[in-house]
């Protein structure tokens, strides 16, 4: 039996009414897209730890849920594993024409902006019954805050909407910055709304250096976390705990520990 097969196999089972397991029974589409969502991000952190075992392991589980999802279509006479399979590799084959057709692109950049147009006209074919397909239409609302916010500057960008160089960026991020100091004091709600502009002013600014705004800000979790470990541990060297130092102290340990490399 091919390994697919039996996982296939092992979840229909699992799913089967009289001899499945009761806690699979209970799911449905919904109960079981978080659990989606948190395997993709365990993947990712595998990889940013390059744990390469681990990555194996939790490639699976993300393979567990695409599984379990077709087989609670299958269950309602939507779809099935086969027809997933199907649709990716019809999708894979017509963004690629360049390797399964006759186009011809130079390099990855050209590539880039070839898919762009190509997934621009299918959401125009998708959305072939309104009028005028917005150009922000579609794009996920489940993402991530940062990557939606990455997804939407880039989508208005394709159509013109962008300053002329990251310049531009930066100085909407100073002038952000500026109207959330304006709010501080005053209604939580602005001061929420300003917050917004400024997090999505920076992610204009990731945009054009091409940078991840996910990973970048995972790099910074990970600096902060080994640094304020580094302070822990060198206040317990002085018998202290963090909450007995003070604020000059801890700030000039988190410094040292910034010189080590941390």
């Amino acid at each position: 039996m091919a390994a697919i097969d039996r996982l296939l196999s092992i979840m229909k089972r699992l799913r089967d009414p009289q001899r499945g397991c009761p806690w699979d029974l209970q799911q449905d589409f919904r109960s079981i897209a978080p659990y989606t969502i948190e395997e993709a991000y365990e993947v990712a952190d595998a990889i940013e730890r390059d744990d390469l075992g681990d990555l194996r392991d939790e490639l699976g589980d993300l393979l567990f849920q695409v599984v379990f999802h077709s087989q609670l279509a299958r269950e309602q006479g939507a779809f099935g594993f086969d027809d997933v399979v199907a649709g990716i590799c019809d999708k894979m084959e017509r963004r690629h024409p360049h390797v399964f057709g006759t186009a011809v692109v130079t390099d990855a950049a050209q590539q880039t902006v070839a898919w762009e147009e190509i997934k621009r006209r299918e959401r125009a074919g998708d959305s072939a019954d309104d009028a005028t397909p917005g150009t922000l239409a579609n794009v996920p609302l489940g993402l991530p805050a940062l990557t939606r916010a990455g997804k939407l500057g880039k989508r208005a960008a394709q159509v013109g909407f962008e300053w002329p160089d990251i310049v531009g960026a930066l100085d909407k991020v100073r002038e952000e910055i500026d109207e959330l100091r304006a709010e501080i004091g005053g209604d939580t709600a602005a001061i929420e709304h300003e917050i917004g502009d400024v997090l999505f002013s920076v992610v204009n600014v990731c945009r054009y250096l091409e940078v991840d705004p996910e990973r970048a800000l995972r790099g910074a979790n990970r600096r902060f976390e080994r640094r304020f470990g580094y302070v822990e541990t060198k206040l317990q060297e002085r018998g202290k705990s963090p909450q007995q130092a003070s604020l000059a102290e801890m700030d000039e340990l988190w410094e040292e520990g910034k010189r080590t490399g941390l």
